[in-house]
């Protein structure tokens, strides 16, 4: 199953396939408490939450001793930073101070203090998070030494696979662990940015055994924001027992429906409160298990009709449109101390025309506005949004010179960190605005290492009930009778892979119904057509399902194990479809479902 894994790596790489072939509110209040629980010895009390979500409510100072290489001494003459002078003794309420996106003071202090000791070489590798090919991870971490790297983020080809087709977790962890190694060499004593895409659905770069889990849409279906936040808890908690500290989750994007090529059942809802409230308390979730998250794709990507991994979108909307509609979750996630956002690769002329927010000033200084004060990363620097625009490693100092403070995964990670020196030596990179970049990076991964949790994690696949409960909270009828069976017992099957079809008729043994002959399912993957038969279940985007003849139309979301479970009980007549559609599809409004 190796090729299962390649053909479902990074968006970032290929276009998105069809994953089974391949590839403030209560909730903002909520994680307000969750990070002050978090980030204090002694946690100052929350102000008690105002305000309802839509969806049912349910010291030791880090060191960076080492030097450049040689090589990097010749091309520039900036020697070691100073050191900063020593900072007055605060006291312990001070120390404490939140910063409102996570850390505190003191974390910020540490940071600091460790900034001021690098040398310019060293504060260019703390800003790069690289990808890398295959699976010569050792050349990855001698890279991440020489650069003085702050991390690496894992795609699926990186991903060791046994000879039963499963993901190897002994060597997995052993790849995040030998990587961590190598991004705190030197003497930094922070860990290291051990990132990965893994949202759900098809942007799941790690597969079985870890748990597989149904396409974020699914939590916007169901409605419920404890259910959100128990699903980021559970993925990071399996994330977290292989080693990994980053996931550039959740999507806070808004679809438009089959106009947007890009997020579609990413996206949670298409409803600005429901979006925000869902992505904020997914995010709680996966920080309680101790792995950072990234709310994205800032100013919106769901609502532009090109892919940024093929050209660069262009968001025609005016600033007070925007406010309106697509920054509505990321002010939300904003408010409620999120740590890092993610910068997607979209004009916006209303801000800066001709250039993608990644790299625009005015972009985010817009995010600033919001009194983001917490990591900007940029989606990643080898999209064709970017690569077409920005040759070489030119995108690395143009997009901290906009405003951005970590990059993620430069084209080439050598030319990109020779640009940024060579921006910085020359004069055309303030200094200061790599400080700021490095000690905002730093800062969140002092704060990481200090409050994560000390236990291991959860076990590969160990939280596939938590899984199947999101996708029996989310099935929704669009048409169709909301009680009792919606077959007898006996059906036949078309559409889907073969791995659909297997999954299928396995629920169906489950549930009792018997494959041959009686009413015909048809399944509807990734990008399918309209189906016909006389019942229609769409697996990916429920898009498909307004022009199906089939009187009898389901969504379901995904294709997980617990997913078909859901479906066969409801197909059945053992269990009600509760989901209501989390976006308009065709004729069918966003909140149709079974009352």
């Amino acid at each position: 199953m190796a090729w299962l894994y390649r053909a479902r790596d990074s968006y970032h790489r290929t276009p998105i396939g069809d994953p089974a072939n391949n590839k403030p509110s209560l909730a903002a209040a909520a994680l307000a408490v969750v990070l002050g629980v978090t980030a204090c010895t002694t946690p100052q009390p929350a102000p008690a939450p105002t305000a309802t979500a839509s969806p049912s409510p349910e010291k030791t100072s880090p060191a960076a001793s080492a030097t450049s290489t040689p090589s990097e001494r010749k091309k520039t003459t900036t020697a070691a930073q100073p050191p900063a002078a020593a900072p007055p003794k605060q006291t312990a309420a001070k120390g404490t101070a939140p910063l409102g996106w996570g850390p505190q003071q003191r974390d910020q202090d540490a940071a600091a203090a460790a900034v001021a000791r690098m040398t310019l070489s060293q504060k260019a590798g703390q800003v790069l998070l690289p990808f890398f090919s295959g699976l010569d991870h050792e050349a990855q971490a001698a890279t991440i030494e020489r650069l003085h790297l702050g991390g690496s983020i894992i795609m699926g080809d990186n991903v060791p696979i046994g000879a039963d087709g499963l993901v190897n977790i002994g060597a997995m962890t052993a790849v995040t662990r030998r990587l961590g190694e190598a991004s705190r060499s030197g003497g930094r004593t922070w860990p290291g940015m051990i990132a990965v895409d893994q949202e759900g659905g098809m942007v799941s770069r790690l597969g079985a055994p870890l748990t597989p889990w149904p396409s974020p849409m699914s939590y916007g279906a169901a409605g419920s924001v404890p259910l959100a936040t128990e699903a980021g808890k559970g993925l990071a908690g399996e994330l977290a027992a292989l080693g990994f500290t980053v996931d550039f989750a959740p999507t806070a994007d808004m679809t438009i429906g089959p106009g947007d090529p890009t997020i579609g059942v990413r996206s949670m809802s298409a409803d600005p409160k429901a979006a925000g409230d869902l992505s904020i308390g997914f995010s709680r979730g996966m920080l309680s298990a101790g792995v950072l998250s990234s709310v994205k794709h800032f100013p919106g990507h769901g609502s532009v009709s090109v892919d940024s991994h093929k050209d660069m979108p262009v968001q025609p909307a005016t600033v007070p449109q925007l406010k309106a509609r697509d920054w509505k979750p990321f002010q939300a996630a904003v408010a409620a101390g999120t740590p890092m956002i993610m910068m997607g690769h979209i004009a916006v002329p209303a801000l800066e025309p001709g250039v993608p927010a990644s790299l625009s000033k005015a972009s985010y200084a817009a995010l600033r506005g919001m009194r983001f004060k917490g990591v900007a990363v940029t989606d990643a620097l080898n999209m064709n949004a970017v690569t077409a625009r920005y040759p070489g490693g030119s995108a690395a100092p143009a997009a901290l010179a906009a405003g951005a403070d970590l990059l993620l995964m430069p084209a080439d990670v050598y030319a990109a960190h020779a640009a940024i020196v060579d921006a910085v030596a020359s004069g055309r990179l303030p200094a200061s605005r790599l400080d700021e970049a490095a000690r905002r990076v730093v800062t969140m991964m002092v704060w990481r290492a200090r409050t994560a949790p000390r236990n291991h994690g959860a076990p590969a696949g160990s939280t596939a009930g938590t899984s199947a409960k999101v996708s029996a909270r989310a099935v929704t009828v669009l048409s169709g009778p909301c009680r009792g069976p919606l077959v007898p017992g006996r059906v036949r099957l078309a559409g889907g892979t073969a791995a659909d079809q297997a999954r299928f008729a396995t629920a169906a043994r489950e549930a009792g119904i018997i494959l041959g002959d009686g009413p015909l399912v048809t399944l509807i993957g990734y990008g399918g057509a309209p189906a016909g038969g006389d019942i229609a279940v769409a697996l990916d985007a429920p898009w498909p399902l307004a022009g199906s003849a089939a009187p009898t139309k389901v969504a379901l979301y995904g294709r997980t194990p617990g997913a078909f479970k859901a479906l066969l009980a409801v197909l059945a007549g053992k269990a009600t479809a509760p989901g209501k559609l989390p976006a308009a599809v065709g004729p069918y409004r966003q909140g149709t479902g079974c009352r």
